[in-house]
């Protein structure tokens, strides 16, 4: 796929060949959004840093699909709730960096109200 507007359209018609729409409120879509969450951050239980920046084979796949699956539900949310994914990323990024600037939170992991 080339763009989101693709990929908006391909989760809608794949939503739609099976009338899944009616399933697919704002609340179903988060709770199912979070479970797929989960179901990312288990595929790194008990790994160490290491090992967790390193995954390959079986394990690779399954974080990729994990990670597909997040953004399908996250695009269906973003189409139900008429949300432009890409200019709330944006915006949110240019509120970040007044809250973290670089200068002055290079290396540290504090939260913003700690420092």
């Amino acid at each position: 796929m080339k763009d989101m507007n693709e990929l908006k359209e391909k989760v809608r018609a794949f939503v739609e060949a099976r009338d899944w729409d009616r399933f697919h409120s704002p609340k179903n879509l988060s709770m199912a959004l979070i479970v797929e969450a989960a179901e990312l951050v288990e595929q790194f239980q008990w790994l160490t840093e290491e090992e967790s920046a390193n995954i390959s084979g079986a394990k690779r796949q399954a974080v990729e699909e994990e990670m597909a699956d997040i953004l399908v539900y996250l695009t269906s949310l973003a189409t139900k709730l008429n949300v432009d994914l890409l200019a709330a990323a944006e915006a949110k990024l240019i509120k970040n960096g007044e809250k973290y600037p670089a200068e002055r939170v290079r290396g540290d992991a504090r939260k913003y109200n700690e420092y």
